[in-house]
């Protein structure tokens, strides 16, 4: 058994070998390194296995027929001494024959007897997934008992229980009462306190295996070498504490709970170094060892909690009960003799680790394939701006802050190449164990090969680059399962719809913190319209007006338009219905008239399998001198508690300055335009929505087109928008008239152009029309825009 921090542990469990078809000699002997453990005490099998540890340090079990002929190979008793021993050992009558069986089919493969001509065998260790990786020995067993000898001191009981009291008591005062606040400021506001609590941490991780050591030595076993390596994806250390085998059932839990323990005493110790020094920092270590405590508990995989799971079960290796605990559970298996070789608690306790096990496992298996390309381009993105302040620390001559970075690459990078190191090890195994395993049949083989391939395709097709699928983390995502499946496996439908580079002007309150990228804030402001509820106030201009639904919203409704003002107002309140509201204005501007209109369109929806449209398009032109001319364009759009719903705002503006009126014949040319530009806005729900912009735009340059041909407009300036955040609701649809005629003479202008696309909110399916005027239920199809 192998302890390691945030690390694996080794049991008990036959490897896979070779077998060996060579007749051992008639005096047989052990292997070198072989050593005798023992029966496991405590154990939760019916009939308890024995352990025996070969040269490699890989722990075996055996049945107690196994172990008795074992024990019997001295290397002086011969075949009848052995299987006379073998017979006294087990009650059972053994022959030289059975021997001789024995040790070509069981003892041989395994490794553990010398090969006919005396040599030693070539074993094969056990190589598990959940294992540890890239093993170095930092000492040996000899210099390991004289390390941790004097450490045995720290289980006395009377010592222990002060450690645990001072130790919760700490825990409680650093969480509950002081905080963290103070320790974290002031360890990023000096590097160097950083580094040390850095360092101590790593330095706590290596002394939390002298306690499983030292806990080792005081019950009785002898703990073997210590070191580091890798286990799956964090670097770890190591103690072998195998020799606790022959501790009972208590022995062996105090030797898990030894590195627990361990980690309380740093605890407490960093609290008598805060009150002696008053650095705040030094608190942030308290914290960093429960981590590592709550950490080293989880039985999943081989921490400690797993250690003391299967110590408290007698079962060694849990993970080498999945496969019959799964074949045991289906209806053909339950009477088979190996579904009996558990006591029943123990086995029930197994299987319920099994099942708890195996689903999360696989679980956090699929979930690290589909994260892999995000967190790959937020790792990424994170050693980037690490290696910036690196390069800025090393500019400044600041060695602390630059190791700081240093550390933080490291940290980053270590767990993205522990995951690939997983992903492409679990593929290379699937591969050639599928390959070994058919060997001779070559229809299984194709079947093999093939899901193996089709399981390749599936990863090529979830990590290609497209879209967002490499796009870093965001700070504001939610990091739910749909979040991190949905960029690989999109529901129907949510794409954003048809968009483009536009303008946004935003109006944020005086000396109020602006919203960046890490921290967005919402910027839609509405405000209370005064009047009834029920109803939206037609605008003098241009807003056709219907009976609104009940207010749902968790924001106020928009004020009413001036008397200038164009508003298209949709609100959608109703499941499975489309509602359209336009609101097309054609407004003239005297000389002198300050120009202040303002052109909006909202779309608000509340409902499921919903729509609501809205599209505000105002003209505005101003003949003579004007000193003020600040038109406004605003459009909103929000879903509010929709499911498979769509909205829909754009607001479209065009602002013309002439010298003078324009001729009759440029009058009447606009007139007749104009009129088409209404009866285009009455039928507007027959149109697609990717289209409308672009025939907006085209009315826009052809009214441009009309005063830039007049030659009695004198040339001047103009300017259009369109404006469009992200769609929602609303009923009532129209259309108006230009507000008037005027004289017969001006130039042409020139427009400033600028133009924003609309944006829309998702939409899972396709939804009904609805006529202009306002709520209706599903017919039709609704038209839509093209997907980006």
């Amino acid at each position: 058994m192998t302890h390691a921090s945030g690390g694996p542990a080794s049991k008990a469990g036959p490897p896979s070998s070779a077998a060996i078809t060579e007749h051992p000699p008639q005096v047989p002997a052990r292997a070198e390194g072989v050593q005798l453990i023992g029966p496991s005490e405590g154990s939760g099998y019916r009939a308890p296995p024995s352990l025996v540890r070969r040269a490699d340090g890989q722990t075996l079990q055996l049945t107690p027929l196994l172990f008795a002929v074992l024990e019997a190979v001295d290397g002086t008793r011969t075949m009848e001494e052995v299987a006379r021993h073998a017979s006294e050992t087990s009650g059972r009558l053994i022959s030289a024959d059975n021997v001789r069986t024995l040790m070509d089919s069981q003892l041989l493969p395994l490794g553990l007897l010398r090969l006919a001509d005396g040599s030693q065998p070539e074993v094969k260790k056990a190589d598990p997934l959940l294992g540890m990786r890239f093993r170095y020995t930092v000492t040996d067993p000899e210099r390991t008992r004289k390390i941790t000898s004097p450490f045995t001191v720290l289980f006395n009981p009377l010592i222990v229980v002060a450690v645990t009291a001072a130790f919760l008591a700490a825990c409680w005062w650093v969480l509950m009462v002081k905080g963290l606040g103070a320790a974290t400021h002031e360890a990023f506001e000096k590097p160097v306190l950083l580094l040390l609590i850095f360092a101590v941490t790593i330095l706590s991780a290596g002394f939390h295996e002298f306690g499983h050591a030292a806990a080792a030595r005081r019950g009785g076993a002898t703990p073997g070498a210590m070191g580091a390596g890798l286990y799956l994806i964090w670097p770890a250390f190591f103690t072998d504490v195998t020799d606790s085998y022959r501790l009972g059932r208590g022995g062996r839990i105090i030797t898990d709970l030894g590195g627990l323990y361990f980690n309380a005493i740093v605890a407490v110790a960093i609290m008598g170094l805060w009150w002696a020094t008053g650095l705040d920092a030094l608190l942030l270590v308290v914290v960093t060892q429960i981590l590592q405590m709550v950490r080293q508990l989880l039985p999943l995989v081989r921490f400690d909690g797993y250690h003391i799971l299967a110590d408290t079960t007698g079962v060694p290796d849990l993970f080498q009960r999945i496969k019959p605990t799964l074949l045991g559970l289906l209806p053909w298996h339950w009477g088979r003799p190996e579904n009996k070789v558990l006591k029943p608690w123990a086995r029930a306790v197994a299987t319920l680790w099994v099942l708890v096990t195996v689903p999360l496992l696989l679980f956090s298996l699929a979930m690290m394939v589909l994260a892999l390309p995000r967190l790959l381009a937020t790792a990424w993105d994170s050693a980037a701006k690490q290696q910036e302040l690196l390069t800025d620390s090393l500019a400044a001559g600041d060695p602390a802050g630059a190791a700081v970075r240093v550390l933080a690459i490291v940290a980053v990078a270590l767990p993205m190449l522990g995951m690939l190191y997983i992903l492409l090890r679990l593929l290379r195994q699937l591969t050639v164990g599928a390959w070994q395993k058919t060997r001779g049949r070559l229809v299984q083989r194709s079947l093999a090969m093939g899901a193996v391939a089709a399981l390749l395709a599936g990863l090529a097709w979830a990590w290609w680059p497209d879209g967002g699928t490499y796009r870093p983390v965001q700070p504001y995502e939610r990091g739910t399962l749909a979040d991190a499946t949905t960029s690989i496996l999109p529901v129907s439908g949510t794409a954003l719809r048809e968009g483009g580079s536009g303008r946004t002007v935003a109006l944020w309150p005086e000396g109020a913190a602006r919203p960046t990228r890490e921290n967005p804030q919402l910027s839609m402001v509405l405000v209370p319209v005064a009047g009834a509820p029920g109803t939206v106030p037609a605008p003098a201009g241009g807003s056709s007006s219907a009976p609104a639904p009940s207010w749902v919203f968790p924001f106020d409704r928009p004020d009413a338009p001036e008397e200038d003002g164009n508003q298209a107002l949709a609100v959608n309140t109703t499941d499975g219905s489309v509602t359209y509201s336009v609101a097309f204005a054609l407004v003239w501007a005297e000389d002198g008239e300050p120009v202040d209109t303002r052109n909006e369109a909202y779309a608000f929806a509340s409902c499921s399998g919903c729509a609501a449209v809205a599209v505000g398009f105002q003209v505005v032109l101003i003949v003579g001198q004007t000193d003020v001319i600040v038109p406004e364009n605003l459009s909103a759009a929000a879903n509010y508690n929709c499911f498979e719903c769509l909205t829909y705002a754009l607001a479209s503006q065009l602002v013309l300055t002439l010298d003078g009126p324009l001729s009759e014949a440029g009058m009447a040319s606009l007139q007749a335009l104009w009129a088409e530009i209404a009866e285009y806005g009455r039928n507007i729900q027959n149109v697609p929505l990717s289209e409308i912009q672009a025939t907006l735009s085209d009315y826009k340059a052809q009214i441009m087109a009309i005063v830039q041909a007049d030659p009695s407009a004198t040339q001047s300036s103009a300017h259009t928008g369109t404006s469009a955040p992200p769609s929602s609701p609303g009923t009532g649809a129209g259309a108006t008239a230009p507000a008037g005629t005027a004289p017969a003479t001006a130039p042409a202008t020139q427009p400033v152009p600028g133009e924003a696309p609309p944006s829309y909110a998702p939409v899972e399916t396709p939804l009904p029309t609805a006529d202009t005027g306002g709520t209706v239920p599903a017919a039709e199809p609704l038209p839509t825009a093209n997907p980006t």
